[in-house]
């Protein structure tokens, strides 16, 4: 499943609630800090997958702590079934909640989580 297809799904799956979902993929680690700092102020929320840096990203998890938005960390693999270093995640630490190993239906089930904690929130 691409990147284009989980935006679309998740577009389709939020466009009643009029909640704009803005993806972003990126290899370098500098422009995704920048990517958090960038938009703090505007977002409502984040879902992150990290891929790789997951397990060896401070500067990631900085960049999300400080935003102070709520976040929900996502993957599609079931990530306590991997190798041992990718049980491991610093973003976790910076996330209220996390949801994986459900494919590309977990980007989904984060929004509904999402959805429900800035409703909760406000």
């Amino acid at each position: 499943m691409t990147l284009h297809k989980i935006k679309g799904r998740c577009e389709a799956h939020h466009t009643a609630l009029f909640w704009p979902v803005i993806c972003h993929e990126d290899n370098k680690e500098s422009d995704l800090v920048d990517l958090f700092w960038d938009t703090r102020q505007e977002d409502s929320g984040i879902l992150c997958n990290a891929e790789a840096y997951t397990h060896t990203s401070v500067a990631i998890f900085d960049a999300i702590w400080a935003s102070d938005l709520p976040m929900i960390e996502v993957h599609l693999s079931n990530i306590q079934k991997r190798d041992t270093f990718r049980q491991h995640s610093n973003v976790s630490k910076a996330a209220n909640g996390m949801i994986y190993g459900c494919g590309s239906q977990s980007y989904i089930h984060a929004l509904d989580s999402m959805r429900e904690l800035i409703h909760t929130s406000s």
